[in-house]
């Protein structure tokens, strides 16, 4: 009977609280404003963030959990490099061949690939009679390159032994890059392009790569890649080579890292006592990037919802206090004829909860609207809002009307019967 009561008396309160916010809808929305700004803000940025750990996911691990990647320069830093690193000299394509030595490495390859890292998109043109397609990524690999990246091939084959010994003058075009140039849907297999001036055979077309940022076209997917001996003949001045090696197991990845940088110390010739001069990659060090990245994204968001729901919270105090004011009388009377101090806190309090709870509910809506809008906009923007989202924005609007309204619930409990009576 006790628990009934108690239900009975927190359904009332539930009640008048809502009859409050009825008679006052201007006034209640134009409260909830900063509550309802800040649970959008949540809700947006944390949609797109959700997203974005599901595109990088996916891109990193496109990459192979056995991949490691060895560069003059780490690819997975912020900031500008500093002068020192800048000085380092280019990785020699011959040492290759010693990494594929390497008791737990099953495949190891060079890659040159010429862009423009400014602009991130290539510098070469690859034309088919009147068609041009502009800013293509020209790379240079060899065969061992598609068993190391797991290349999907959309149509066609990838560059094997005899293409990289006899120079073949073949390619394997992109996605975009063959769409440019076989508008009408034409098979490129078997065609001839002309690239830096020279005729090449495509035999192969790229399926569409992840991307891990970033809507609309993908850069790599605008790209040209030719057998690594060819690349170095027709640009001999370009030194950015990198290594793509493969271990044997994802078990054994951190003893193949360790057995790569001892060799790589040894043909750089680098004492003991200096520090590595190249960079070793994995698909972790780019998540710890991004989580790096997502963390900076987060506190911003966090910073600016903050602002917006704590002008919230001071509008709903605000907005109670003076609830508590126009309903001195009110009170005196419901004390007079039995009501206790926790029954007039609880309404009050329930009051300031509801504000805020709607406010909150509100957010998560606009903000699922916007996000459910650019993403109609925008097909490929990367934006979700699950469960956890709506929940925390909900909670967080809740517990806002908790902490602002407790002050203005206790004062009204605390008031005189006989004084709020003779309230005028």
């Amino acid at each position: 009977m006790r628990k009934r009561g108690r239900f009975g008396e927190v359904k009332e309160s539930l009640g008048l609280a809502l009859d409050v916010l009825r008679r006052n809808p201007l006034r209640s929305f134009l409260t909830v404003l900063g509550i309802m700004i800040g649970v959008t803000t949540i809700i947006v940025i944390g949609a797109v963030i959700t997203g974005l750990n599901s595109n990088v996911l996916g891109a990193v691990q496109s990459l192979g959990s056995s991949t490691v990647i060895v560069s003059k320069f780490s690819w997975a830093t912020l900031g500008r490099p500093s002068f020192e690193l800048l000085q380092r000299k280019d990785l020699k394509p011959e040492w290759v061949e010693g990494l594929k030595d390497l008791p737990h490495v099953v495949a190891a390859a060079p890659v040159e690939q010429i862009e423009n890292y400014e602009v991130g998109a290539g510098s070469s043109e690859v034309r088919r009679g009147n068609l041009r397609a502009k800013s293509v990524i020209l790379e240079g690999d060899e065969p061992a390159v598609a068993q190391i990246s797991d290349f999907n091939l959309d149509r066609g084959r990838f560059f094997n032994d005899t293409d990289e010994e006899h120079h073949s003058a073949v390619t394997v075009l992109g996605h975009i890059t063959a769409n440019t140039l076989f508008p009408s849907g034409e098979d490129p297999v078997g065609q001839e392009v002309l690239l830096e001036g020279q005729v090449f055979t495509v035999i192969g077309v790229l399926d569409v790569q992840k991307q891990a940022l970033g809507t609309g076209e993908n850069p790599e997917d605008n790209i040209a890649l030719v057998p690594f001996s060819v690349i170095q003949k027709l640009h001999p001045e370009f030194k950015n080579v990198v290594f793509l090696a493969k271990a044997d197991t994802t078990g054994n990845l951190p003893l193949v890292v360790d057995e790569m940088r001892e060799y790589m110390r040894r043909v750089r010739k680098l004492a003991s006592n200096r520090d590595d001069d190249f960079a070793i990659l994995t698909t972790d060090t780019f998540l710890d990037l991004w989580k790096q990245i997502s963390g900076g994204i987060f506190i911003v968001m966090l910073a600016v919802g903050s602002v917006a729901l704590l002008v919230g919270g001071i509008g709903v105090m605000n907005i109670m206090l003076v609830s508590v004011t126009e309903r001195t009388r009110e009170i005196g009377v419901r004390k007079a004829i039995g009501a206790r101090r926790a029954n007039i806190l609880t309404q009050f309090l329930l009051e300031a909860v509801t504000l805020a709870g709607l406010g909150g509910a509100m957010g998560v809506l606009l903000g699922s609207l916007i996000v459910l809008a650019v993403r109609l906009a925008f097909s490929s923007f990367p934006a979700a809002v699950s469960l956890s989202l709506v929940l925390l924005g909900v909670s967080i609007s809740s517990l806002i009307g908790v902490f602002f309204g407790v002050y203005p619930a206790w004062k009204a409990a605390r008031l005189n019967p006989v004084e709020a009576l003779r309230y005028e």
